[in-house]
């Protein structure tokens, strides 16, 4: 096999977006550059296509560096053994090299012990479409000398960078219409990045090659229609309540845990991700329902249902998906729905070092006449029992500070939100 020529091909593509396309830079490329002077391995993690090529070579441009990009159909079949190879061809192709990037490194197995040893010398960049990719034998080799980042397709923030809305501390009414106006496209559109250049229909492109390549043939499923459906079934519902036992009945699955491990493989892959109902006693927390999320609103929109049709759950699933993304950055960031007996219940209860530190409710509304009663009375009951506050209503375009029961409640438009 040629692989100088792959690897010269790969990297002059790179370069090809970089010169021609309009690259926006990630929130979080900073903090990683700060990341790879000390720990040699970073790991870029996230959904297929969300950016992590161009984020590693942004990361390495300003060193010598070697790519190669193991998504590619003439390297498929790669063993271990061929990796060796790979490296003498940097070294033929660049002399001297600092740092090596290994993007979708999860498509070669019994990768970790080669690079366990490049590290030794050289500063490395994995990305992987698999969330599992660190919890194999390379955690073990490496004794926590890495980091791992998750990267998730563009943010609000980054869209309207994309789009070149500037960003303002104070807006005027032409403004904030067109802040709102590209809030309504980007929840419709979503945020991968190649949904903007080639339109669309590249999610359901996306969609496919994430259910083929990171799920059906990674975990060589033999119920394969069986899961599609699952998948479907649960980006449709999203913000929905699950349990493993129901969703073994509506697709006639025999056992219980087979859905459990569907459901852990579309996880792996960031195609969703759950919350669990917050619970003072863990075992309670343990069996409760979970609530299902997709990884983006685009995806919700293609494969599911369309924004118009349901604002609410896109909204909430948006609030849903910033959270995660504010998680990824903090350690000791929470994330919990709650429900109590008589099925009051607050979409995100948001823990921070062992204390609740506030209470979102999301409520697709415009004003003061449309407040949901039993939204607000949930929201009061759930402050009570939590000692908590911070009482949060994210709406579409209402914004204000009301008393409700002796607490003060934030109404906060979502754009608004977004862009905290």
């Amino acid at each position: 096999m040629d692989f100088k020529s792959i690897i010269k091909e790969q990297r002059e593509e790179l370069e090809k977006i970089e010169k021609e396309e309009k690259i926006i830079e990630r929130t979080g490329l900073n903090k990683s550059k700060e990341s790879l002077k000390y720990p040699n391995i970073l790991a870029i993690l996230g959904i297929r296509r969300c950016g992590k090529s161009i984020f590693s070579y942004l990361l390495a441009k300003p060193h010598k560096f070697a790519y190669i990009n193991f998504d590619d159909e003439r390297l498929a079949g790669l063993k271990s053994d061929d990796l060796n190879k790979i490296l003498e061809s940097f070294y033929e192709l660049y002399e001297n090299i600092d740092y090596i990037i290994l993007d979708e490194i999860q498509n070669v197995d019994n990768w970790e012990l080669f690079v366990n040893r490049l590290r030794r010398t050289k500063k490395i960049i994995l990305t992987g479409s698999n969330s599992k990719l660190l919890s194999g034998e390379l955690s073990t080799h490496l004794t926590g000398r890495y980091l791992d980042i998750i990267l998730f397709p563009f943010s609000f923030k980054e869209f309207l960078k994309l789009k070149e809305v500037k960003e303002n501390k104070v807006y005027t009414t032409q403004e904030k219409a067109e802040i709102m106006k590209t809030l309504q496209e980007y929840l419709e559109i979503g945020g991968f990045p190649e949904a903007y250049k080639f339109g669309k229909g590249m999610i359901s492109k996306i969609y496919e090659d994430i259910l083929t390549k990171d799920i059906l043939l990674r975990y060589n499923i033999s119920k394969k229609e069986e899961i599609k459906k699952l998948a479907k079934y649960l980006i449709t519902n999203s913000s929905g309540e699950i349990t493993y036992s129901k969703l073994a009945r509506i697709f006639d699955i025999k056992h219980v845990s087979t859905i459990s491990n569907w459901i852990s493989y579309l996880e792996n892959a960031f195609l969703i991700f759950r919350l669990e109902r917050f619970d003072f006693k863990l075992k309670q927390q343990f069996i409760a329902p979970k609530k299902v999320y997709c990884i983006d609103s685009g995806l919700m929109n293609t494969i599911g249902f369309k924004f118009s049709e349901n604002r609410g759950k896109v909204i909430e699933n948006e609030v849903a998906l910033e959270l995660q993304r504010r998680k990824a950055k903090e350690n000791s960031f929470e994330v919990y729905y709650w429900k109590d007996y008589q099925q009051n219940e607050v979409d995100f209860i948001i823990k921070k070092d062992k204390k609740i530190e506030s209470l979102i409710q999301v409520s697709y509304i415009n004003s003061k006449e449309e407040i949901k009663e039993r939204e607000i009375n949930a929201l009061l009951k759930a402050s009570k029992k939590l000692r908590c506050k911070n009482l949060i209503v994210i709406t579409w375009d209402y914004e204000t500070e009301e008393k409700f029961g002796g607490e003060i409640i934030k109404f906060v438009p979502l754009w608004k939100w977004l862009l905290e």
